[in-house]
């Protein structure tokens, strides 16, 4: 199997369902391809939606809702391909952005990480390769405090990037990434499972930028990701009391920095 395409999903079938038709409508060359999709137990209509419309995928039901890092490692598992593309279910591909990762990161021995231009679904830029933060970067980004910090966010976002060039970078979002299966391999995982969600793609990128390999983005590639915070509209002070993913980018962010 030359390449396996992991998609987590979590109460989401119809975005996961159309993720998966832009996957079979775009152009995979001779790409001998799968498709795993890994449930998070949504206890919705996912399984027999998902299961009753794409008979030839492969579903994977999880007994608990793992995060988005154990879910892809579960998908990886589960596969069996030389390379793996990680997509979230809020993504839609167009048609060559498959065959333009896989064929930049076969080329390239030192090519750990690749990963696409992100587009919103307004077809505006979506800032998706990034530098490393440092320990103030999430607290500028969730706070007032990114009033003051306008500099080192807009250096962390790259905005004095042109974005239409294929470059080495720090770190791409893990909406959509391609990287290959020996990583797995050798390290037992793919995301570190301590990351419940959040931080596992800087983390990966991180660590095998530390082995000497490259991240690259390949604008070549183009992604639409539908991408939608669920606390952006609620005052930074409430968003930890009243949303789950909030609370648990603030742990994991700890984690990141701190263990």
């Amino acid at each position: 199997m030359d390449l396996s395409v992991i998609i987590v999903n979590y109460k989401t079938p119809e975005k996961t369902s159309a993720c998966i038709d832009s996957i079979k409508n775009s152009d995979t060359g001779d790409l001998n391809l799968e498709i795993v999709v890994v449930d998070n137990k949504s206890e919705d209509k996912s399984e027999e939606m998902i299961t009753k419309n794409y008979p030839d995928i492969k579903f994977v039901k999880s007994k608990k809702n793992i995060g988005m890092g154990r879910g892809n490692n579960l998908g990886v598992e589960n596969s069996s391909g030389k390379f793996i593309l990680i997509l979230n279910p809020d993504t839609l591909i167009k048609r060559n952005a498959i065959k333009a990762l896989h064929d930049y990161i076969k080329e390239d021995e030192q090519v750990g990480v690749i990963g696409p231009k992100l587009l919103n679904p307004d077809k505006t830029l979506q800032h998706s390769c990034l530098r490393f933060p440092n320990v103030l970067t999430p607290i500028f980004r969730r706070t007032f405090l990114g009033n003051f910090a306008r500099k080192h966010l807009d250096d962390f976002l790259m905005k004095d990037f042109n974005h239409l060039e294929t470059r080495e970078v720090d770190w791409m979002l893990g909406s959509c990434l391609m990287t290959k299966r020996n990583f797995f391999e050798e390290d037992g995982f793919l995301f570190n499972n301590k990351f419940f969600m959040y931080f596992e793609d800087t983390d990966l990128c991180r660590r095998l930028k530390k082995r000497n390999f490259k991240v690259i983005y390949h604008p070549e590639a183009v992604v639409v990701h539908d991408h939608m915070r669920e606390s952006a509209g609620k005052p930074w002070y409430l968003a930890p009391l009243v949303d789950r993913l909030n609370r648990e980018h603030i742990k994991t962010w700890l984690k990141y920095f701190f263990s």
